[in-house]
């Protein structure tokens, strides 16, 4: 099976339009955050999923940790997954799916050391898809995305042995390492932000050497 391809970040229809023309499976639309970058407007992720094709996943990058809250903001930007970048701490994943019928649930869990093995365990049987990201939530100004660091793949490769449920690998990923991470981690799909663009722009040359490698 083809490791599946997210470009994350996306800022714009016409950045959108270029990740989609070259065959990304998903377009990574962030919403408000802490810190990190490409962040946009309601209104904007709402215009750009409006014009994403119904084969190409558009997911919500939310920081919201209140059912209520997401499933609200799902329905303003009308995206067709929600990623979920913090933990849930107002409401269960079963609240949610029901309040978002039809809508994907993915779960980020920001690898820092084996503890994240455990937590896919607890984790898989309630959501739709798993990413694994190198950010921090524990700190003053939670780092939620975008870091460009690559956390530990032993334990990446480890949780995609031990869960079966679509993984997605993120953190640090660029054209030169994503064929290394891919044969190494074995996940479901890459994602990429800050590892494909030139001073915060998406960069065609770049996008298409990211794709090349992961073929």
């Amino acid at each position: 099976m083809l490791t599946k391809v997210k470009i994350c970040c996306i800022t714009c229809i016409e950045e959108a339009k270029l990740a989609i023309s070259l065959n990304a499976d998903a377009i990574g639309l962030v919403s408000e955050m802490p810190s990190g970058p490409g962040v946009i407007s309601e209104a904007l992720i709402s215009e750009i999923a409006s014009q994403i094709p119904p084969c190409v996943a558009s997911f919500l990058l939310t920081s919201k940790q209140s059912v209520t809250e997401i499933s609200a903001q799902q329905k303003r930007c009308r995206t067709n997954t929600i990623q979920l970048v913090d933990k849930l701490t107002d409401g269960k994943h079963s609240e949610l799916k029901k309040a978002l019928p039809g809508i994907s649930i993915v779960q980020v869990l920001h690898v820092i050391d084996e503890s994240s093995i455990e937590e896919a365990k607890l984790i898989k049987d309630k959501v739709d898809a798993i990413l694994l990201d190198s950010g921090n939530a524990s700190l003053t100004t939670k780092e939620l995305g975008g870091t460009g660091r690559i956390h530990n793949w032993e334990i990446s490769r480890e949780i995609v042995k031990l869960i079966n449920l679509p993984v997605f690998l993120a953190g640090g990923l660029n054209p030169g390492n994503v064929k290394k991470a891919i044969d190494f981690v074995k996940p479901y799909g890459v994602d990429v932000c800050t590892g494909v663009r030139t001073k915060g722009k998406l960069d065609k040359s770049k996008l298409l050497q990211f794709f090349e490698n992961v073929l």
